[in-house]
């Protein structure tokens, strides 16, 4: 047990989990998914020495991303640090809640660190949904240098859980959470995930 006395979540999805299915308003494959918040560190514009990490809708529940390597995201001389290419593995995770058309947060996140990603290399990370159990959101994710198809540098596995709306007005900054509601953008993609009774 944790300190908060819940279970740890477990990567591997129990018997009776199922299948995911990809919303029928899901962006289409190949659509660019754009920032979620433009001051994330993940994907937002607004974050000057951010990952700018861009992700586009695949087929079935599955999003491809990359970003590049600068100089603000090195931990050994010349190397990206192993935070940094965890937080892109967690930004292209999480971006498969688009397709699910669901609200939801990192549980849980196990990276293996391969080999090292030298400053200027493209990171191409390619990331699917293998299971739903509940509000539990089963993915893994691999990132290649040399291409798409090139030598896998990273990968991770993950348990997303879904939240409403209320997890990040109630744990947010009130002045964050404030001019992201003023940003009609933030307003249109919130309302994208509301479901009617």
């Amino acid at each position: 047990m944790s300190g908060t006395d819940e279970p740890r979540a477990r990567l591997t999805p129990p018997t009776d989990a199922v299948a995911p299915v990809r919303h029928a308003d899901a962006p289409a494959p190949g659509d660019l998914l754009g920032a979620h918040y433009d001051r994330c560190f993940g994907c937002g514009t607004g974050q000057p020495h951010g990952l700018h990490l861009e992700a586009r809708a695949g087929e079935g529940v599955s999003v491809q991303a990359e970003f590049t390597v600068k100089e603000a995201h090195q931990g050994a001389p010349g190397l990206a640090h192993g935070g940094v290419l965890a937080t892109a593995l967690d930004e292209t995770l999480g971006s498969l809640n688009w397709l699910l058309r669901v609200i939801a947060v990192t549980g849980r996140l196990e990276t293996d660190f391969v080999r090292p990603v030298p400053l200027g290399t493209v990171l191409h990370l390619d990331a699917r949904v293998t299971a739903v159990h509940g509000r539990k959101i089963y993915s893994t994710a691999v990132g290649r240098i040399a291409g798409p198809d090139g030598e896998v540098a990273v990968r991770a596995e993950a348990v997303f859980i879904e939240v409403k709306v209320d997890h990040f007005i109630d744990n947010g900054r009130a002045e964050e959470i404030q001019a992201a509601m003023a940003d009609p953008d933030q307003v249109k993609r919130a309302r994208a995930f509301e479901v009617n009774p």
